[in-house]
């Protein structure tokens, strides 16, 4: 089949067969997709369209929203990349049907790009220089049915010198017939039938290995008892049994050249199953078939099942992290509270900072708990007595202990419960904003260390505002976060703290630029202008306002309005979900709420008609007019307060202790129980009922009654139970990203043993989308394996 220039330029990406097959994906319908699409190409934001333009897409959630639009972009962009590739290869007048079909029916990029890459190479493949050489007829015969006898008779024929170019002559028979296989095996390798069904086949069957490298002077013993690696030492496991934290962390190991990974596979099972499905009367075209599988196929699906392996584990540690992240983001915040915040340190002393009801800097001053605890003691009585200190936010770093005993004799010595508590904050990326410009340009008089006082505190009023100040990665909620693909984990962060921050709202009048950029449409230099407005103008005192910020223009407007609430406004609805846009039939319904009126369908449907709202608009305002300004996160677990101290040598097997969850990973959870060391909760432990997912019953933040099962005195761990059995069960004593320079995958010839032939290496492959298999439980690591947090379990 011939194929010409109108033909190539009439290929055009069919945007409503791929919002048709997102529908089907989502189990939604074709209409939703197409509005949420639509009012994205408008330039709306997705918080918007999920909470302001629900009629048009029939009431999707946030989370429908997000997959409609990331859905639509990943297809359209393999779409894209399809008709570039296939453009690509007929201008170079080589784009055969069997090419086109290839191409037109590869389902992920990987595939794709594996198509594209012998044309992109200066390098001719083998199977190009034979078709230059006139051979892909014999080749076709070959295919035929014709025996090996009529095969070698026809391959005579094809023996020729060409006077003008040499690398044209085919020299003998044997020359022919090779050339003649080698397109066949490069057909064979093309088809995507054949590569599924090798792909399946080796997900079925195959291993993943890996083997220690012993360092150089090292020996083996050695090598493999001090490796950070030593459970992967000498390691194998079903590939399609392999736990996303393990593919991680195997990849780090290979990256870091201490494990040699394999994929070991049956390429002989390969051979005959492409063997079954193919026809064929000689043995040339056996030969042919064995070579595409071995020398072409094998590798490309086996660097495609790394990527895909990879890419799924990016994607399920990056799922973990945003979860963890958006559960920590939803803390419960200590509204209408002066806080003392305190950033523990020995040393150096402890750094203390007083902050007035809205988180405002009142003043600091420096402790040396150990040093000189009778000094330490009356600063803080004074503190507390000249700035009316309601809540003691203590950090729980180093020297944490210390200052907790002292706050602690402290307030049980000349405050009730009532009048001033004390709770632990999570310290995690304090030093990052310290040190980071927005700190300084916050505090430009304040050392870092005080302003780590102040985020203490600040962490305890209102979370949300202080953690957006920090890069995600360094809050420390994270799986692997340093391994999976750094430029999706960022994107995906953003979405996550942007759709927290979008759910909660923003006062408008004392948020910072940080918290302004992540709401619906204003990016930071937007917010950065808000800033600047609001200082040289004051407060700013109706939604109205917001238009006579330079730069905010009527779509940005339409876009961030709702989202930003002004107490100060003399008009009700500012500090409401209503969207401006709809003050006009909210002003009718807000007398009628407040007057506690039933509003009757007929009411309601008088009033769509009359705004032309829909009626889930009307419902909506109706429901936020009740009990306007609602915080979401009043539903979320509220910090723990302390009322004394607790050292780890206290700690008994069987104890009751109270924790709060402080990391949600595949085996379970680390939980925080005011100690400088960190409880672990194995997946195991979390339920009298069989767990497949930690998340299914915990989340970041709940906090919960733990029963203490087990404590290693050496190493300082703690074990918890929440099961019912947990107190009579427990015993003590010890317990027992991204891409680097080359992957290696080995095809070995002769069965998975792969005791006969030799091993091929290749380039791993990149796979930015595509359909990924179900996976079921991944959690029964014991937790002390390698994992990112073996940090925290050794403290």
């Amino acid at each position: 089949m011939e194929f010409t220039q109108e033909q190539m330029d009439a290929l055009v990406v069919n945007e409503v067969e791929i919002m048709k097959k997102i529908a089907e994906e989502l189990n939604i319908r074709v209409q939703q997709v197409s509005a949420v699409i639509s009012l994205v190409n408008e330039g709306c934001t997705i918080p918007f369209i999920s909470r302001y333009r629900k009629e048009k897409h029939d009431n999707l959630n946030e989370v429908q929203v997000t997959d409609c639009d990331h859905l639509f972009k990943s297809y359209k962009n393999l779409e894209e990349r399809r008709i570039e590739i296939i453009k690509g290869i007929f201008n170079q007048g080589k784009l055969t049907e069997t090419l086109y079909n290839a191409a037109s029916g590869a389902k992920t990029l990987t595939e794709l790009e594996d198509l594209w890459a012998p044309f992109k190479k200066k390098k001719k493949t083998r199977g190009m220089v034979a078709q230059e050489k006139g051979l892909e007829p014999l080749a076709d015969f070959i295919c035929g049915e014709n025996d090996e006898k009529a095969v070698e008779a026809k391959a005579a024929e094809f023996v020729k010198t060409d006077n003008e170019d040499a690398a044209l002559n085919v020299e003998s028979a044997e020359d022919a017939l090779a050339g003649a296989k080698d397109i066949i095996a490069e057909r064979i390798s093309q088809d995507t039938k054949n590569r599924e069904a090798i792909h399946d086949l080796y997900m079925e069957t195959g291993t993943l290995k890996t083997k220690g490298v012993v360092p150089e002077g090292q020996d083996a013993e050695t090598a493999e008892k001090t490796s950070t690696y030593k459970m992967y030492w000498d390691y194998s496991e079903p590939i399609n049994q392999v736990k996303p934290h393990r593919i991680l962390a195997i990849n780090r190991a290979e990256r870091e050249g201490a494990l040699e990974v394999t994929l070991d596979v049956d390429v002989e099972a390969a051979i005959s199953e492409i063997q079954k499905r193919v026809k064929h009367s000689n043995k040339y075209y056996a030969d042919a078939i064995e070579d595409g599988v071995v020398r072409l196929l094998s590798p490309a699906v086996l660097r495609e099942i790394r990527s895909d392996e990879t890419d799924e584990a990016d994607d399920h540690g990056i799922g973990i992290f945003s979860e963890n992240l958006k559960n920590l983001l939803m803390t419960q915040p200590i509204k209408g509270s002066r806080v003392l915040g305190i950033d523990p340190g020995i040393r150096t002393g402890t750094k203390c900072a007083a902050l007035d009801e809205t988180g405002k800097y009142l003043g600091y001053f420096k402790i040396f708990q150990v040093q000189q605890p009778e000094d330490a003691y009356k600063q803080l009585n004074d503190a507390i007595d000249k700035y009316d200190i309601q809540v003691v936010a203590v950090g729980n770093g180093t020297g944490s202990q210390e200052v907790q005993a002292v706050v602690a004799k402290v307030l049980s010595e000349n405050y009730s419960d009532a009048d001033v508590k004390y709770t632990v904050v999570d310290e995690s990326g304090a030093s990052v904003y310290s040190a980071s410009p927005v700190a300084t340009e916050e505090f430009p008089e304040l050392d870092l260390t005080i302003r780590g006082a102040i985020s203490m505190g600040r962490r305890l009023q209102d979370p949300l505002a202080e953690l957006v100040k920090i890069d995600p990665k360094a809050i420390g909620v994270g799986l692997y976060q340093h391994d999976v693909n750094q430029k999706k984990l960022s994107e995906t962060l953003d979405e996550v703290v942007g759709s927290v921050v979008n759910q909660v709202g923003v006062n408008l009048n004392t948020a910072s630029y940080m918290l302004l950029k992540y709401v619906s449409g204003i990016n930071a230099s937007l917010a950065k202008k808000i800033v600047k407005y609001r200082d040289e103008n004051g407060k700013i005192t109706s939604r109205e306002d917001l238009r006579k910020v330079p730069g905010l223009g009527p779509k940005a407007f339409e876009q961030c309005a709702g989202f930003l609430k002004i107490a100060e406004s003399e008009n009700p609805l500012d500090n409401t979900w209503v969207h401006p846009e709809n003050y006009p039939v909210a002003s009718e319904l807000l007398p009628l709420v407040k007057s506690g009126e039933k509003i009757t369908a007929a009411v309601k449907k008088e009033l769509a008609e009359k705004y032309s709202v829909g009626e889930t608009t009307i419902n909506d305002i109706i429901e936020e007019l009740a009990k306007p300004n609602r915080d979401p996160r009043d539903g979320y677990p509220a910090p723990i307060m302390q009322k004394g101290v607790v050292n780890f040598e206290d700690l008994k097997v069987g104890m009751k202790v109270t924790g709060k969850i402080k990391n949600v990973v595949d085996f379970g959870a680390f939980v925080d129980i005011g100690l400088h060391e960190t409880g672990l909760i194995h997946i195991s432990e979390l339920s009298d009922e069989y767990v497949s997912d930690p998340m299914d019953v915990i989340k970041v933040g709940d906090v919960k009654e733990f029963t203490i099962i087990e404590l290693d005195m050496d190493r300082k761990r703690i074990s918890l139970s929440l099961k019912s059995d947990a107190a009579s069960r427990g015993t003590s004593g010890s317990s027992s990203g991204s891409t680097g320079k080359k992957k290696i995958v080995v095809v070995k010839k002769g069965g998975a043993s792969g005791t006969a032939g030799g091993t091929k290496s290749f380039d791993k492959g990149n796979r930015p989308a595509g359909q990924r298999r179900e996976r079921q439980n991944y959690g029964s690591d014991d937790g002390y394996s390698y994992n990112p947090f073996a940090a925290l379990l050794k403290k």
